[in-house]
Formats: structure tokens, sequence, C-alpha cells
């Protein structure tokens, strides 16, 4: 497993560019998002009360074709973003990175946006309407329909990395999540040497029985809800997602009101040291331009695996949407980063700041995933509630479950473009074995792995949103340049 884990580990750093090289992958994802930004003149911006009125309802046609409402399709969305790297992705980029990395973390949402915006058009523009109405739609349909036949070898590829992600960004970080904070809590409360938190050896792993059982409850439920379908899922979402984050957010808020006379010097140190890192964090070595980069490469990595923006996992949700108008569900896809990364991902990264929790020694380490946000807000509702940790436990079981139910249609849709309907089946259950896998191998093997398919996922989406540009500024003039009837409920 040693073996496994630093070839994953060197893929990884190949992937995303050596800091001491060139962060590539950095450089794609921000530059992409600038020229997109340019080009669309900063709609992220002026368009975000259309957005919220389309998110309303105002504008849902019930004739329309497609699966699910417009809510519902940010919701199936959000349910694959809103999750473990608002949680434990957070905390890695800080305990690697520094609290500058939030920094980068914002900076990739706000320019996230208008990736997020350019893939959902284009989803819903190029998407294919099956036999039985259902709609199919993501970035392999828009690089093949538009940039045309001889371009389908980019769309299988996009595809096949579509599934490989599936499993591990979507799939097998969520239940390592909820296992390792599972095991974190046990430990709190069970004795040196207890047989649920020693580990053993179990199919070649050394794994802790506690987290054994995790696994196979979390791949239950997982297994249990993705047999019903998108329709099902966006019920479910619809439902989980906001109970969630209000959970979280509350807890988070409570934190904020309880330090608000830190925030301020928070904030700026998390801005001073974005570009002027301390040398004592996990993931630094070298002089200062090397800290700099450090810190930069996380805040991007993990900002990318929070809101998905460019790596065109969403746009296979919002293709799913009722509507005949492409460039609607675009302002709705563009809220995903905005609630994802610019507040959730902000409230986790105050509160471990203002705690101190990412410079607190816990028997003579930093925590690093879920279990530093528990420390965090454990330490931070300590004077009016002793288990602030156990609302991340509950967040942290919620919001993987719910991702990777989300997930799952990802990998059926982009499975069902490599192959057939026929395929979606034996992928699931591959889908649901990888899940429980997840739950049992270590950090750096899920994490690395995830941040793999991540990257590489992310380059065939974002040369084909800067090809298709002209179109998607075409659909963009045209939306807007016309009334839009209102349907009253």
């Amino acid at each position: 497993m040693e073996t496994v884990k630093n070839a994953l580990q060197m893929a990884s750093n190949t992937v995303w560019g050596w800091p001491q090289i060139m962060p590539l992958m950095v450089v794609i994802l921000l530059g992409t998002g600038i020229f997109i930004t340019l080009r669309l003149r900063w709609i992220q911006l002026f368009r975000l009360k259309h957005a919220w009125n389309v998110i309303r309802g105002k504008y849902d046609n019930p004739d329309d074709e497609g699966d699910i409402n417009h809510f519902q399709a940010l919701s199936t969305a959000l349910s694959a973003t809103v999750g473990i790297g608002n949680i434990a992705g957070v905390a890695t980029a800080i305990h690697y990175g520094g609290p500058g990395a939030l920094f980068w973390m914002w900076l990739t949402a706000i320019f996230g946006m208008a990736l997020k915006f350019s893939e959902a058009t284009l989803a819903v523009h190029y998407r294919k309407i099956n036999a039985d109405g259902s709609a199919s739609g993501g970035p392999m349909y828009y690089i093949e329909k538009g940039l045309g036949a001889k371009w389908k070898p980019l769309a299988v590829t996009f595809a096949a990395l579509a599934v490989i992600s599936s499993f591990g960004t979507g799939n097998a970080i969520q239940a390592f999540t909820v296992s390792d904070q599972v095991l974190s809590d046990f430990n709190s409360i069970l004795t040196p040497g207890n047989w649920l938190i020693n580990s053993v050896d179990f199919l070649g792993i050394h794994v802790e029985p506690v987290r054994i059982f995790t696994g196979l409850f979390t791949t239950f439920l997982v297994a249990l809800v993705i047999l019903g379908g998108i329709k099902r899922i966006g019920r479910v979402t619809s439902k989980l997602t906001p109970a969630m984050a209000g959970l979280y957010v509350g807890g988070a808020l409570l934190i904020i009101i309880l330090n608000w006379q830190n925030v301020i010097p928070a904030i700026a140190e998390i801005i001073s040291q974005a570009f002027v890192p301390k040398a004592q964090v996990a993931g630094a070595a070298g002089g200062g331009l090397l800290l700099f980069l450090n810190t930069m490469v996380w805040g991007v990595k993990r900002g990318l695996f929070s809101n998905e923006a460019g790596q065109g996992s969403a746009p296979i949700a919002h293709a799913a949407a009722k509507t005949k108008e492409p460039v609607r569900e675009g302002v709705v896809a563009m809220l995903g980063p905005l609630v994802d990364t610019l507040m959730i991902c902000t409230l986790t990264g105050l509160v471990i700041v203002l705690t101190g929790a990412h410079e607190t020694l816990i028997n003579g380490s930093i925590l690093n995933g879920s279990p530093l946000t528990a420390l965090a807000f454990k330490t931070g509702l300590a004077p009016i509630f002793p288990y602030g940790d156990k609302i991340i436990t509950l967040a942290v079981f919620l919001f993987a479950v719910s991702t990777a139910i989300s997930w799952s249609y990802y990998g059926d849709r982009s499975i069902e473009y490599l192959s057939s309907s026929k395929s979606i089946m034996p992928y699931k259950i591959v889908y649901v074995i990888m899940h429980f896998v997840g739950a049992i191998v270590s950090l750096e093997i899920v994490w690395a792995f995830g941040d793999i398919a991540l990257g590489l996922m992310a380059l065939p989406n974002l040369l084909a949103l800067v090809l298709l540009s002209p179109i998607i500024l075409t659909l963009t003039k045209d939306y807007f340049s016309r009334k839009h009837k209102v349907f009253k409920k």
C-alpha cells in the first residue's frame, strides 16, 4: 500500500504540475476562467438577480422537456459539490497550504461562476432527449456535437475520465471522510487498544473495524438510493441539501458571531498569507516563491474539488433541467460556486482560523481533514455547547452520502455515452464496491486518486469551453435580448 500511495502522489503532482516547476493546472484553470469571464463581460456579477428569479420558478414551464425543474437541477449539482470539499477539503487546503489557500479558493469560485454558466448553457443546448423523454447531456455531448465528429475522441476521453473520477472524487473520498470522522469520534471516547479502533489486516489493508462497519453502512445507503434514477435523486437531494447545509452553516455562523471581534484580523491573515505564507505549514518547503506556489496550488486544487467549476461534472446534472432556454439553466448553474465556495467554504475556513485549530497540536501533530474542522467546531462552540464536533460528524455523513448519490448519476450518464444503457447497472455495482473501498484505504491514497481524476477530467472540458466560447456568447446575447414569459404558480 505504501508503494501505491507513493505512485499516486507522484501522479497527482504530475497532473497538477510540480510547484517547483510550474503549477500547470492552476494556470489552465484560472486562465480559462478569466478568459470566459472577460468574454461574457462579468456575467457572474451582472446577472445574479435574473438567476435568483429563475431559481424561484418564475420562468418554469411545466411543458418543457427535461427531467427535473431548475431548483432540483441546482440541488442535484450542489449536493455533489456542497459536501466533503467544504469540510475536509478546506481543512486539507489550510493544513498543507496555510490560511492563504482559502484566498485562492475564492478566486477559483469567482471565475468558476463564469465556467459553470458556460458548461450548463452548452449542456442544455447540445443535450440528447432520449426515447423515454429523459435527457442526457454534458461535456461529452457538447464536445461531439459542438466541435464536430472529428473531436469525438476528446468526448470519449472526457466520458471515460468522468467515470473514473466518479469512483474517486464523488465516491471514495466521501466514504473515506465519513469513516475517518467516525474513527476520530470513537478514538475520543474509547480506551486505547479497544478492538473497534485497533487496526486489523482486512483484505491486505490495515484498517480499524469501526471504519469497516461505517463503510458497510454508507455503502448500503448509497446502493439503496442510486437504483431509483435521477428523478428519485432529484427529490432526495432537493430535501437533503437545504437541511444539511442549514445545519452546518448555522453552527459555523454561531462560532463566527461568538468570535466577531477576530473576524477582520482572520480575513487579513488569509489575504496576507495568500502571497506571503508562513513556512510552518505542512506542505511547505523551500524559499518564498515555493511557499507561495504551494499555497496557491493547494487553494486552487481544493477550490476545484469543492465547486467543480470547469471540471465538467455539474453540467451533466444541469442538462436534465426542464427548460427550452440553455442560458436560463446557465445562470442557475453559476450560483453553484457562489453558494459552495464563496459562502460555505469561507465559513469553514474562518472557523478554522478563528479558533486556531490549524495550529493546535493533538498528540504531537496537527490534525488534517474533517477531524481538523471538527476540532475547530468543538473549540468554537465550547462556551455554549460541548459537542460541536458532533455537528461535523452528522454533516459529514449527510454531505458524503448526498454527494455519492449525485455523482453516481454523473457516472452512469458517462458510461451510457461510452457504451449503452445496458452498461449502467454493472457500472453502479462497481460504484458501490468502490464506495466501500474508499472507506477503508488511507487519506493519502484516496485524495491523491481523486486529485488525479479531477485534473485529467477538467482538461478536455476546459479546451472545449474555449473553443465553443463563440457559441456561448451568441446564445447569451440572444437570450438577454428577448423578453421572457412569466409562469404563475
